[in-house]
Formats: C-alpha cells, sequence, structure tokens
C-alpha cells in the first residue's frame, strides 16, 4: 500500500509499536505485511523459514474483530519448528515427520494468540535439535543474516535468523544445551532461557523425549530485553497457568524487573575447559568495568570440575539410556546428523569406544576418554540424578557464601563458520552448565570482533592443545566485526532478576 511507510513500521522497537497497535495509531494489518514482507526477504537470503502459517491471515481479521487488546495486539511473531502449531508438521528435520500435521496448537502458542499475537511462520532447526547449527535434509542449511558463510547458530537457528536479520520482532525457541543462546550471540540479538518449568513445555517436541536429568526450556528470543520481558509478561498469565496446571502460578514481578538497586555481581572470564577466544574474554572484562562504574559490586567466582559436569552429568544425562532414544529417531532417515563425529561414536558399540577412547588418549582432553560407556541399568540413572542435585546444590552454597543476586560469564563467540559445529560439540561447555543446574540465563551482544582480538588469536592454542583446541582456533579466525555476548544468570525462578540484570548490562 502506497500509503504505509514499511521502514518506519520496521524501525519500531517491540514496546513501541506494540503501545502503537493498541491505541489504534498502527493498524495491524500494515504491521502484519511489513513483517511478512521483510520475512520473505529474510528467508531468500537465510533461508531461516520452513512455512508460512496461512492461517494468520484470518487470525489478523479476527483480532480486529474481537477488539481485545492483549498485552501483544497485532504484534507478528514467529514459533521454532518443534513448537507444536495446529494443522502444521513438527519435523524437527526428520523426512518421517513430514505431512503429520499437529491436532492443536501448544500451550505457548495459545496464550500467544489469546494475548493477540499473530504466530505467522516456523522456523528451521537442526536434524534431532541437538545440534548448534542448522542443517537438515527437508529444509537445507539456515545462514547467519550477518555474514552467509557462518552458522545461525542451533538448535533456534532459524529463529536466531529471522529475528537477527529483522524479519521477525519476537520469535520464540527452545534451550536444552544452548539452543537458545547460541543463536542469539552468534546473531548479535538478546534470547532468555528460563528456568525449565517457568513456560509451559505441553505441545512442544523434545530432541530426547522424556529424559529428565538436564532441564530444556522454552524461551523468547527479540533484538533487546525489553522485548524479551514483554514476551515473558504475556505468557506468565492465567491463561497459561490454566491450560498447564504443572506450571507454577507465578505471574511476571514487575517490582523485581524494574527495581534500580545495586546489584552483587559474580563473574568468571573461562570455565577452564574451553579457552576462550580472545573477544570473549574482553567482553567479559569490559561488561565487568562498565557494571562497577555503574555502582555494582562485582566477585570473582571460581568455577570447579566444568569437563566433568560436561561429560558426566550433560552428556550422560541427556543420552542415559544408551542413546537409544537418540538414535531410534534416525531410524529409517538418511543420516546427515548436523552432530558429526559425536553421531558416529555414539552409534559405535561399547568395545569400540573403549578401544577408540585409548587411542584418542593423546590427541583430546581426558575427559572425553572417561566419557565411553553409558547407563543402561536403572540404579545408575537414579545415581547419576542424585549427584546432578548434589552438583546443583553445592553450586547455590558457594554462590550464596559470596551473597551473589546474579552472575556475568561468558558466552562462545564470535560465530562460528558454518560445519565447526558439528565438530566441535565440546565448545558447549559454557551453555550446557546452566541446564544442568536449570539456572534461568539470557544472553545479551555487548561488543565485536576487533582487529587487536584477530591478532590475539594467533596466539590461541587451548587448555588441552589438542584436536579439539587446534579446530576452535580455526572456527574462531576471521571475524572481525561480528557480535561478541556475555550470558547473565540468575537463580531458578529468578527470571525477573534475570532480566533486570541483562537490561543493565544492555544499557551500559
Amino acid at each position: 500500500h502506497p500509503s504505509v511507510n514499511v521502514i518506519s513500521i520496521l524501525s519500531l522497537p517491540l514496546p513501541e509499536l506494540s503501545k502503537k497497535l493498541r491505541d489504534g495509531s498502527l493498524p495491524p494489518e500494515h504491521v502484519f505485511y511489513a513483517y511478512v514482507g521483510k520475512a520473505l526477504q529474510i528467508a531468500t537470503e537465510t533461508n531461516c523459514i520452513t512455512e508460512y502459517l496461512q492461517e494468520s491471515e484470518t487470525q489478523l481479521q479476527k483480532v480486529k474483530l474481537t477488539g481485545k487488546l492483549g498485552l501483544l495486539y497485532g504484534v507478528p511473531v514467529s514459533i521454532k519448528d518443534s513448537i507444536n502449531c495446529q494443522g502444521h508438521d513438527s519435523t524437527l528435520g526428520f523426512i518421517k515427520n513430514l505431512n503429520k500435521p499437529m491436532a492443536e496448537d501448544s500451550v505457548v502458542v495459545q496464550v500467544l494468540r489469546r494475548q493477540g499475537a499473530i504466530p505467522f511462520v516456523k522456523t528451521n532447526v537442526p536434524q534431532s535439535l541437538i545440534s548448534y547449527d542448522c542443517k537438515n535434509l527437508i529444509f537445507g542449511q539456515t545462514f547467519n543474516p550477518l555474514l552467509y558463510t557462518r552458522s545461525p547458530g542451533g538448535s533456534s537457528g532459524g529463529e536466531g535468523a529471522l529475528v537477527g536479520g529483522g524479519g521477525s520482532i519476537l520469535g520464540f525457541g527452545t534451550d536444552v544445551g544452548g539452543s537458545l543462546r547460541f543463536p542469539a550471540a552468534f546473531c548479535g540479538i538478546c534470547a532468555l532461557k528460563p528456568t525449565g518449568n517457568r513456560l509451559s513445555k505441553k505441545g512442544i517436541i523434545s530432541g530426547v523425549p522424556g529424559q529428565k536429568a538436564v532441564a530444556a526450556a522454552v524461551g523468547p528470543i527479540a533484538k533487546d530485553v525489553e522485548s524479551l520481558a514483554l514476551g515473558m509478561r504475556a505468557l506468565l498469565c492465567e491463561d497459561m497457568f490454566n491450560l498447564d496446571s504443572t506450571v507454577p502460578p507465578l505471574p511476571f514481578n514487575e517490582e523485581v524487573y524494574s527495581s534500580r538497586q545495586p546489584l552483587r555481581i559474580g563473574y568468571y572470564e573461562t570455565d577452564f575447559f574451553t579457552m576462550p577466544s580472545p573477544a570473549m574474554r574482553r567482553a567479559v572484562r569490559e561488561t565487568k568495568q562498565l557494571l562497577e562504574d555503574a555502582g555494582h559490586t562485582l566477585v570473582p567466582f571460581e568455577l570447579m570440575n566444568v569437563d566433568y559436569m560436561l561429560f558426566n552429568f550433560f552428556l550422560r544425562g541427556m543420552f542415559a539410556d544408551g542413546a537409544t532414544s537418540f538414535l531410534k529417531a534416525f531410524k529409517g532417515e538418511l543420516e546427515k546428523s548436523s552432530m558429526g563425529l559425536f553421531f558416529w561414536f555414539l552409534k559405535s558399540p561399547n568395545w569400540l569406544k573403549t578401544v577408540l577412547s585409548w587411542i584418542a588418549k593423546p590427541f583430546v582432553s581426558t575427559s572425553f576418554c572417561g566419557f565411553v560407556s553409558f547407563f543402561s541399568t536403572v540404579d545408575e540413572v537414579w545415581s547419576l540424578h542424585h549427584d546432578i542435585e548434589e552438583f546443583c546444590y553445592q553450586f547455590i552454597t558457594q554462590w550464596k557464601k559470596l551473597n551473589l543476586d546474579v552472575m556475568l560469564c561468558p558466552m562462545l563467540g564470535p560465530a562460528l563458520g558454518i560445519g565447526y559445529p558439528s565438530k566441535l560439540s565440546v565448545a558447549v561447555s559454557y551453555t550446557t552448565l546452566y541446564n544442568t543446574l536449570d539456572f534461568p540465563v539470557g544472553v545479551v551482544p555487548v561488543t565485536m570482533v576487533t582487529d587487536e582480538d584477530e591478532e590475539e588469536l594467533k596466539g590461541y592454542q587451548g587448555y588441552f592443545r589438542d584436536w579439539w583446541d587446534r579446530t576452535l582456533a580455526k572456527a574462531f579466525h576471521g571475524s572481525v566485526g561480528l557480535p561478541v555476548a556475555v550470558q547473565c544468570v540468575a537463580l531458578p525462578w529468578q527470571e525477573e532478576l534475570c532480566l533486570r540484570f541483562m537490561k543493565e548490562v544492555e544499557t551500559l
């Protein structure tokens, strides 16, 4: 329509756009078609969309007629492939899941619709979701909107690319090992992984169904923190608590989010397992300095045994059944897993794993060599659950001893080249920690890779100087100008405090 200024609509931040939609100064269809047009452009460039939700046009008319002004009235939102939308497939990148439309919307999508939001597209994921790249045989590879040779991250990679490219103002994805945080960090935007059960997971398909050792979560992804907060506000309402009684009825706590009290913030620059890139380390240091200058107190936090957590809690927890459920999903599929070597390793018999780990000893980190056999008996799985609980209590004790409110940590970055995530499954150490602990954690971009960072990278050797460290150094290479983020962490159920801290980091 010639009278519609698409550029000005697309440049509005979500809180402002939402206000204009609600007070009637912007017609919902102008906003809707502005985003449909932009989404189409970004999809052409990055291959991030799997499906256009045709019924969104009918919903647009309905929203106008009812006149009920929900918190997201008229806001077009994007939805990750694995979050059920009635009448559409949730493929997880598997061919066998094609043409199996879902009978009903997931609770999250139902609540979004009741709040006036208009889900209009579904976005791409890696085959099986258990990967931080974004590629499958049905829809192909998704590219990073900032640099097409880079991965957009995963598994919510389609969301990262679409929101990062400006084709969606608010998206929803899931995270079991960093699946919201990688795309946000790689594409230069923000995301929040809440505590596992803060938002309903009813109607959301998991990569390893039934797995309870490591908590998955559903959460928002957007350009800025205020938009994430609005997304959380909209979902944390009576409708969600009624539709899913397993979710604690905790409405959004405005007082905590808007508080201006100085914070006591723990921080660390490395987990002593994956050596941070120079830009990652600098991102934490500079953010720490800005926070101190703004009157907050920063306290060093000593991380212990991250390699043990990664191999014995996260990976063993995810695949405690000997990876049977995970591998079953690939039955009859053309095996093109984006997990590369790791997938092949899972499939090999135990005796071969043992032999391989002995052969690999001189080349890879010692912890990996311990990670050869999975559990099979129930008592071993229970004992693992117990160990994870103990690990969590110890971590909280250390946190409370330092009297912390929140924590500042590195986030893997900059974006790795396409194909690198499948070779570097161990580089998930910075993110998986907070799924294992089930803490809320968000990602905020704070800086960009400089020429100095690139120069310093030449001396990068990693902690183990093994094949993985050498590959990671290559993956970081040539990234000047790409965004680098930090992680902001709070204790379980403290999403509002986490967002408040993220807002502080973003502002500074």
